[in-house]
């Protein structure tokens, strides 16, 4: 209705020098009070990059390190490069579950954008991180990460992809609503996405790659958690869908405990469903940290928990590499790892979180 309206934002940026000389900054806002830009916009030009350009400098730059064709190459990078935009979506405000190291990945993936020869865009709403300094990139939108908000964005900006993958829980719940849009979304596709966060369809997955998980069921009413947790016995993991890097997870061991958490956290929801599984006392929690490509795995690491399961990632004490895992645990972490990035044909970062007790390792939750 807005857009109908005509009522559409325009970019300024921010003077840093109190109105007495022009502000020439890559500090950008959007605001309704104003009839021009002040920056030139793809909108304006008509036409945005390819994602083949991306993948065009990345295979170059392999080429070069191998000192084949350099100055072909080099001459076709220059061709290419002009124009490219991509889009980088931040972690917006610190809290429990995303906090300085999706800023590391924002940044680091800035940095890789821009050592190829694009230009990144940044949008981010956090003063205290380092991707919203006015030297790491090439334009920087200080807005909130809305759907709305970023939609308007790449309205304007036009760019050849977003990238969703660096910044936490935030961009993830955004890449649905942007793909039905038409916003690109680089590496893992929104399907992915939306099966690992969906915690129904992650334990479908699951079972049809016969990969080991604690017995578990979908709820959407509270009388179906009761009735599965008198089946199944306690203590029991309550898992809602599209939450803050398992936050909103909990341990329960009784039936009043089910009932505080569910009356209070008011996680039931019928848009969303929430999972509940058999919780394994005594069970050592092992993370596997990987980069996929096109469904294959390039590179892993394996961590292991301090703590035993139960404890949230951001509260608990890891080891890199893991001391006291039995090499068949190791294994077996590794080859379903493996499995699931076939499934899901992920291209980027990924971590699973498993369970691990006597050599039976089973899948907690996978993070695209």
């Amino acid at each position: 209705l807005r857009k109908k309206l005509g009522i559409c934002p325009v970019v300024k940026q921010i003077d840093t020098l109190a109105a007495e000389f022009p502000a020439e900054t890559n500090y950008l806002y959007l605001t309704y009070s104003g009839t021009e830009h002040d920056v030139q916009l793809a909108s304006e030009l008509g036409g945005s990059s390819s994602e083949d350009d991306l993948m065009s400098h990345v295979r170059e730059q392999h080429t070069v390190a191998l000192g084949r064709s350099s100055a072909q190459s080099s001459a076709r990078k220059d061709s290419q490069i002009q124009g490219s935009r991509f889009m980088v979506l931040g972690c917006g405000p610190y809290r429990i579950g995303s906090s300085v190291e999706f800023d590391w990945c924002s940044v680091s993936c800035i940095k890789t954008l821009r050592s190829l020869g694009h230009e990144a865009i940044v949008i981010n709403c956090n003063p205290e991180t380092v991707s919203t300094d006015f030297d790491e990139s090439d334009r920087l939108y200080f807005e909130e990460l809305s759907h709305e908000t970023v939609l308007d964005i790449a309205e304007l900006e036009q760019p050849a992809g977003v990238v969703v993958s660096v910044g936490g829980q935030t961009p993830n719940n955004l890449a649905m609503g942007l793909h039905k849009h038409g916003v690109k979304i680089l590496g893992t596709s929104v399907e992915a996405i939306d099966t690992c966060e969906n915690r129904f369809k992650f334990s479908q997955l699951c079972d049809s790659l016969r990969i080991d998980q604690p017995e578990w069921s979908e709820f959407t009413t509270v009388d179906e958690a009761f009735h599965f947790c008198k089946r199944a016995g306690f203590p029991a993991l309550v898992r809602p869908s599209y939450v803050l890097s398992g936050a909103a997870m909990r341990v329960v061991a009784s039936n009043e405990e089910l009932e505080r958490f569910l009356r209070t956290a008011a996680v039931v929801s019928r848009d969303y469903p929430v999972v509940i599984s058999k919780y394994i006392s005594g069970a050592k929690e092992v993370e596997l940290d990987a980069i996929g490509r096109n469904g294959e795995l390039v590179n892993y690491a394996i961590a292991e928990h301090v703590e035993n399961a139960g404890v949230h990632s951001g509260d608990a004490s890891l080891l890199l590499p893991a001391q006291k895992l039995f090499v068949e645990t190791h294994r077996r972490v590794k080859m379903m790892g493996q499995k699931l990035c076939r499934a899901l044909k992920i291209s980027g970062p990924f971590n699973i979180q498993f369970m691990c007790k006597e050599n039976e390792v089973m899948v907690i939750e996978c993070n695209l």
